[in-house]
């Protein structure tokens, strides 16, 4: 049983519940699977008496998702102006529109400063974080497509429906 790098509470992005179950998406936001676990996760997040924390990893699969690198940038650039859950939300409710101009728009609509957004997405910091969640699903050994799912560090090969995460999570 293949474990995923621990938590790093300085780095990750976390939501949802201060303490219980972990579960972590390795996820590209061009991946239509990945947009459809990211909404099953909303449900389970918004279930009472929910004790789930979500984290997200970045894991673009560039080769077949052309923009899912500059995607995950955005996300970085928001990040760092403390919007990143909302952004990362935007990029998968508009999966269908990840353009260059698309990005500039989400981040206007975000009220970031978008001189700073422009520079942020193309910073060495924003893919030094973005490699990390890459390397990190690597060499757990199990990230090899998305969306990938980890619950409390080990692997969920089930479905991500949300009746079958509330149970392996409950």
């Amino acid at each position: 049983m293949a474990m995923m790098e621990p938590l790093d509470e300085a780095v990750d992005h976390l939501r949802g519940a201060a303490t219980g179950r972990l579960l972590v998406e390795y996820g590209d936001f061009e991946c239509p699977y990945s947009r459809r676990a990211f909404r099953e996760i909303e449900i389970v997040l918004g279930r009472p008496g929910a004790e789930v924390r979500f984290a997200f990893r970045h894991f673009p699969l560039t080769e077949i998702h052309p923009h899912a690198l500059a995607a995950s940038a955005a996300a970085e650039a928001a990040a760092f102006q403390g919007r990143f859950w909302d952004m990362h939300d935007l990029l998968f409710h508009r999966q269908k529109a990840l353009e260059d101009d698309d990005l500039r728009f989400y981040a206007s609509e975000l009220e970031l400063d978008l001189q700073r957004f422009d520079r942020d997405r193309k910073s060495p910091a924003a893919l030094e974080r973005i490699e990390r969640d890459v390397r990190s699903g690597i060499e757990s050994g199990e990230v090899l497509g998305t969306p990938t799912l980890f619950i409390d560090g080990v692997v969920h090969r089930g479905s991500y429906d949300a009746d079958v995460l509330w149970e392996a999570l409950t």
